[in-house]
């Protein structure tokens, strides 16, 4: 191949067409027409001596050749857009963006819509898409630029990707607000009399980390509901005597609960940024992740 001749062009029509696999979205996606892409897949097959993608019934699939070079190339061109936008001066209130941010639902309540809002009150034309954290395929979706921001604790994170440290959060016990066995105070062994809701992203998991430290002191509790959402678990103790331990930022505002400490001490996690390399240079995601660090530590 001479490297002299090389078009970037090409190269990006190419990564354009790994990911859509397909002409018509592919040539959407680069603002091309699709004879015009068309015509730099037949070059970019010259280029490479190789078919790269193979039309089938519903559009093509990448031979091994185009699978081999996927990876190098999406890490290839990345330096490439990292180099030319790095030093960019980014105008917050011209720029039109979109972010990616992936985090549970939980961070979706207490940060997302704040968030959110004041992104888009310093930047009105930002769009904002949030996406259910997926933590096994957090690494892949943010090499391949399909998530660009995580809410998360970083301890959690694939230890690869960069993080920054948000705010520490603690469990409190909650129950309706008028149960008679729920006090501040309260000892473990009071705790473990009263009946129990968990959240288990399966909804199947009765057993949980505070049954882990229940049980190195030779306690254990009674969970009789396992829900599959922290967003759940106020309006079921709500209604009923069973009690639960939550993130506190979560019930700030309920009036209907009773909220008091957690008889588990230890009970709590950190709560902080998570994003990849590909985005660490970026001016635009630069500022973003500053916004949100001065919006939620002030």
């Amino acid at each position: 191949m001479d490297t002299k001749r090389l078009d970037l062009n090409l190269l990006a029509t190419l990564e354009a067409l790994l990911e859509e696999k397909n002409v018509t979205k592919a040539a959407a996606r680069l603002h091309l027409s699709q004879p015009t892409v068309s015509a730099q897949l037949s070059r970019l097959r010259d280029m490479f001596n190789d078919p790269l993608l193979i039309p089938v019934q519903r559009g093509m699939i990448p031979t091994a050749k185009a699978l081999e070079l996927r990876s190098p190339l999406h890490s290839a061109l990345d330096q490439v857009r990292g180099t030319l936008t790095t030093h960019q001066h980014f105008e917050p209130t011209q720029a039109k963006l979109t972010l990616i941010l992936t985090c549970t639902d939980y961070l979706q309540t207490v940060l997302g819509l704040s968030v959110v809002k004041e992104l888009r009150r310093k930047a009105p034309n930002i769009r904002v898409g949030l996406r259910n954290l997926e933590p096994t395929r957090l690494k892949a979706q943010m090499a391949d630029g399909e998530v660009d921001l995580a809410f998360m604790t970083p301890k959690e994170a694939p230890p690869d990707l960069r993080s920054r440290y948000l705010y520490d959060e603690i469990y409190v016990l909650v129950g309706r607000r008028a149960h008679p066995h729920i006090f501040d105070g309260m000892m473990i062994e009071d705790y473990v009399q009263l009946e129990h809701v968990v959240v288990s992203l399966s909804g199947s998991n009765f057993y949980t980390s505070i049954d882990q430290i229940l049980e190195a002191q030779g306690q254990s509790r009674k969970v009789v509901l396992s829900a599959a959402s922290f967003l759940l678990i106020p309006d079921l103790v709500a209604q009923s005597n069973l009690v639960a331990l939550v993130p506190q930022r979560l019930v700030a505002e309920r009036k209907d609960l009773k909220v008091v400490e957690s008889p588990i001490k230890s009970a709590g996690f950190s709560v902080g940024m998570v994003w990849h390399e590909r985005n660490h240079g970026h001016s635009a995601h630069r500022w973003i992740r500053e916004v949100i660090s001065q919006m939620i530590t002030k």
